[in-house]
């Protein structure tokens, strides 16, 4: 969504690999890896084109809410079995490669709609500026944007992936704001191939090569690796809160204890956080009850080895004074005296009680 210069239109052609038939509005079925897509592209000619477009957004915006009003009338039947999701699911907003920052009209439109679409800024005419200036131009546009407190679409990570998928997640994470180039013309290559692209005198631009622009991956995003998270954003969180702020103009008061819409990738995460506590909880539970059995076990082998400690020094102790003794018995032999004191004197009692008889 922008003045029709940009060539925004150009560049859905190849998003649906069909000729554009209509201006408007333009459904196309696509195949991406086996599965059947439809895909509409609500376009907006003549969006910028005028000299005041301070109010340019709202028919925009009205489109946008209207889709969101007959959603809701849908749901509030009492038959839901043929509801038909016509919401906008994501708004491709084009900026014209200046190489400087954001236009006062490109900031306005952001946000007014950034809190009803899920917004996805896009360069476009990309092959006007060198890759020096899109690496610039894209850091300013992200400046400007947070600036301003516009939210565009972030894409979820998910830890649960496998490392190619969170890989090719954060690679196309990292090309946002897309730069891209659009064309409906099928030129010759240098190599000999037939491919979409433009052809100028210093080379051909192709759109579906990654080394020329972002397309490819634009195209990843939308239709085969952030679909069903664009789609759930849109109704668990843009249309929910635009239903919110609906019913309470209407005066109706909610209670968000009763008939309460679940969503089933949120209660499963809820779910998935809650049981993780309890096996967190448990695992500290038994790293205390164990940390406690080893410093009784510790305890234990420390009074052990005191008691066979103190078992030792009294065992040396002993064999100490019998060393000592059994010296004190060699010597005496050694010397001719009595082994001991006692019978020495018993000794000395016996000479004397002799010399006294005779």
């Amino acid at each position: 969504m922008v003045s029709k210069r940009i060539g925004k239109s150009t560049l859905s052609t190849p998003l649906q690999h069909e000729p554009t038939v209509a201006i408007e509005s333009i459904t196309a079925d696509i195949e991406e890896n086996g599965v059947r897509l439809r895909l509409t592209v609500v376009d907006t000619p003549g969006y910028g084109d005028f000299i005041n477009n301070s109010d340019g957004w709202k028919p925009i915006l009205d489109n946008i809410e209207a889709r969101f009003d007959s959603y809701l009338e849908q749901e509030n039947r009492v038959n839901r079995n043929k509801t038909v999701d016509n919401r906008i699911h994501a708004c491709l907003y084009f900026i014209e490669p200046t190489g400087h920052s954001l236009k006062p009209v490109d900031l306005e439109f952001m946000r007014r709609l950034h809190t009803r679409v899920n917004l996805i800024p896009v360069i476009a005419k990309a092959d006007t500026l060198t890759d020096d200036e899109v690496a610039q131009f894209k850091a300013r546009i992200l400046s400007d944007l947070a600036h301003h407190r516009i939210d565009i679409y972030q894409a979820p990570q998910y830890d649960q992936e496998d490392e190619e998928t969170l890989a090719e997640n954060e690679e196309i994470v990292r090309k946002i704001p897309f730069a891209v180039v659009g064309s409906d013309t099928v030129v010759a290559t240098s190599d000999g191939r037939q491919a979409r692209g433009r052809a100028y005198p210093w080379g051909t631009i192709e759109v579906d090569n990654e080394d020329h622009c972002d397309f490819v991956k634009l195209r990843q995003m939308l239709v085969r690796t952030h679909m069903e998270e664009l789609k759930e954003h849109t109704n668990d969180v843009l249309y929910e809160q635009y239903r919110a702020e609906k019913l309470l103009a209407m005066g109706v008061a909610q209670d968000h204890s009763v008939f309460k819409e679940v969503n089933p990738a949120a209660k499963m995460a809820e779910e998935r956080a809650l049981h993780e506590s309890k096996l967190a909880k448990m695992e500290l539970e038994m790293k205390m009850v164990f940390q406690q059995k080893v410093n009784e076990k510790e305890a234990k082998l420390k009074q052990s080895e005191e008691e066979l400690y103190a078992r030792h020094r009294e065992m040396k102790e002993a064999l100490e004074k019998q060393r000592v003794e059994l010296e004190d018995k060699k010597r005496r032999i050694e010397q001719g005296r009595p082994l001991t004191p006692e019978k020495q004197q018993q000794q000395q009692s016996t000479k004397k009680k002799g010399f006294l008889r005779a």
